[in-house]
């Protein structure tokens, strides 16, 4: 299990709870937390302790962009299966690409790095923000604790990994994705598109595609029962 920018895999305790006899792993990032920093210190850290075996990868928000950049490097035939949460291969906003970050086109994708770069707390009050669909309740005691999480962090080393997502373009990983996969995104994302869900299902070979219509950007943290449910059909499915 492969957690987003500025998290900790601890974000996956609730899901690993629920799936009880299934063997998960869900280590911190480089940067997060440990030493190293960068998508490729990532993929590095999955292949040390995957060690041949075959395993599910599941991937939130960054820790797609990690996986699919491990699919990138080594290929999916050491995968028994794939799951993407909410997250694009592409961020930036184009003419010809409507499926990136949520109204960040290049002049405001520019302005939101510049506030990375130079106001990391309010830069960690929008991420905190925007992690879960816009409703009271539970989710507001959820955004304190992400938001004390993502300022937990070193900002010149969220920076650094924000500037290579920024940079990436990982649609041409699609068609080479030969495991099952599971395309997970929530249905009140404030982050991406559900057009994105829809483009990577079409783009991946065999996809199929869940939508969480109560959650935003976080449906493992916002309707737990239910994605751990999913995850576990999915798992059974790919390991027999």
């Amino acid at each position: 299990m492969l957690h987003g920018w500025t998290m900790r895999g601890a974000a996956f305790g609730p899901l690993i709870d629920r799936l009880e006899g299934i063997d998960c792993l869900a280590p911190d990032l480089p940067g997060h937390g440990v030493p190293g920093a960068g998508l490729d210190d990532c993929v590095a850290l999955i292949e040390e302790q995957s060690r041949g075996r075959d395993i599910v990868l599941l991937g939130w928000s960054m820790g797609a962009a990690v996986a699919w950049r491990y699919i990138r490097e080594f290929g999916a035939g050491r995968l028994a299966g794939l799951i993407t949460v909410d997250m694009a291969p592409k961020l930036c906003v184009t003419p010809d690409w409507p499926h990136g970050l949520i109204g960040q086109d290049a002049a405001r994708l520019a302005a939101t790095t510049a506030e990375i770069h130079t106001d990391w707390p309010a830069a960690a009050q929008k991420i905190a923000t925007t992690m879960f669909a816009s409703r009271d309740g539970s989710p507001q005691m959820m955004r304190a604790a992400a938001l004390r999480q993502v300022l937990d962090n070193d900002p010149s080393i969220m920076a650094r990994y924000w500037d290579e997502m920024v940079a990436m373009d990982l649609r041409d990983v699609m068609p080479a994705i030969s495991c099952p996969t599971l395309v997970a995104h929530g249905g009140q994302s404030r982050v991406y598109p559900g057009s994105g869900a829809d483009w990577l299902a079409g783009a991946i070979p065999g996809a199929e595609r869940v939508c969480f219509k109560a959650s935003g950007h976080s449906p493992h943290l916002e309707e737990p029962e239910r994605f751990a449910e999913v995850v576990r059909a999915f798992w059974t499915r790919c390991t027999g």
